[in-house]
């Protein structure tokens, strides 16, 4: 159920029906929009039935959420959310650019590129120092080492960090360094892990499973949120379809339909979807013409060399060339870059 307040409402009122909902058991999340304040009472629904909560001094109305991802929906709250990374923000009509190279290989390199993305007009820097890899026996990540590595980029470039979360183990120790935690596609049905970076305050990048719906992935996002960590950033990174052209398929069309149904951001990794270079900047062009509120792009200066995912690297170069190419496709959508 969501309770929309009263314009007028007091924070009495507001607190008083907070009070009610949590002292029936459930759950009271708050969303304030620039009107008035909706709060969701997530739980038994059956619980609300016998309480006249219009009754209540500064409810306006009751209503139903009739889809299972409550938080997530539309019908919880009508306004965009944006998630503010330092002084990044994601979902507002600035695009934001996450580039770096896929696995932290060593500090002179990463330095080096995190120079380069921010020259050319990244504004958060990705990198991975847990690899979840298919083999057990490729290039696992530097962990705790490639962490700090990461921090001192940022403070070399300003540029805020993302990277990935395997284990809830680890959560502590990577968010003492990382300002986006990031689950893999495949984690992302991984429900403990996406309880605790619920209760975890970072930003948390969300990828969709390989072979997950829609719905299944907002469910999954549904898990964060109701841990009460509301700012979740959804990304489309293709799936597992019969074709075998590309790595896998990315389904832009998820972009539109998301923006439909839900109120978060929604980003799009074209260099996991086409697992090919020169394929990522065709796909990252369409991404912002669908509607992307940011992309999340590999970057290597020898991707010949690179130690994990180096075929759909695109090297400083060509990097820049495309964020000068999207620079005009974002303004030709009423966007920035």
């Amino acid at each position: 159920m969501i309770i929309v307040m009263r314009p007028d409402a007091t924070e009495e009122q507001k607190d008083h029906v907070i009070k009610k909902i949590k002292g029936l058991g459930l759950q009271a999340h708050v969303s304030q929009g620039t009107e008035r304040m909706v709060i969701g009472a997530i739980g038994d629904e059956a619980i609300l039935r016998s309480v006249p909560l219009e009754a209540i001094p500064g409810v306006e109305k009751v209503l139903p959420i009739l889809k299972p991802f409550k938080l997530a929906s539309t019908d919880f709250r009508a306004e965009r959310t944006i998630v503010r990374i330092g002084n990044v923000e994601i979902g507002g009509t600035k695009i934001s650019v996450m580039a770096g190279p896929c696995a932290i290989e060593n500090k002179t390199l990463l330095f080096s590129i995190a120079e380069e993305v921010k020259r050319s007009g990244a504004n958060l820097l990705r990198g991975g120092a847990f690899k979840p890899r298919t083999s057990p026996y490729a290039f696992q990540g530097l962990e705790e080492e490639g962490l700090k590595y990461l921090a001192e980029a940022r403070e070399r470039t300003g540029l805020p960090v993302v990277t990935e979360v395997m284990d809830p183990r680890d959560i502590e120790m990577i968010a003492r360094y990382a300002d986006v935690l990031q689950i893999g596609a495949r984690n992302m049905q991984n429900f403990r892990l996406l309880k605790e970076v619920g209760a975890c305050k970072k930003p948390v990048v969300l990828k969709r499973g390989i072979s997950a719906t829609i719905k299944e992935w907002l469910m999954s996002a549904e898990y964060i949120m109701a841990g009460g960590n509301h700012n979740v950033i959804l990304c489309e990174r293709g799936i597992r379809t019969y074709e075998t052209a590309t790595r896998n398929t990315l389904d832009l069309s998820a972009v539109p339909v998301l923006r439909q149904m839900t109120h978060l951001p929604v980003i799009v990794d074209p260099s996991h979807a086409v697992g090919k270079w020169d394929l990522v900047a065709p796909m990252a062009k369409a991404a912002v013409a669908a509607g992307a509120d940011g992309l999340l792009i590999e970057v290597h200066a020898n991707p010949e060399e690179a130690l994990c995912d180096g075929e759909q690297s695109l090297k400083p170069k060509a990097f820049k060339q495309l964020m000068d190419e999207l620079r005009l496709i974002a303004k030709a959508v009423g966007r920035e870059i």
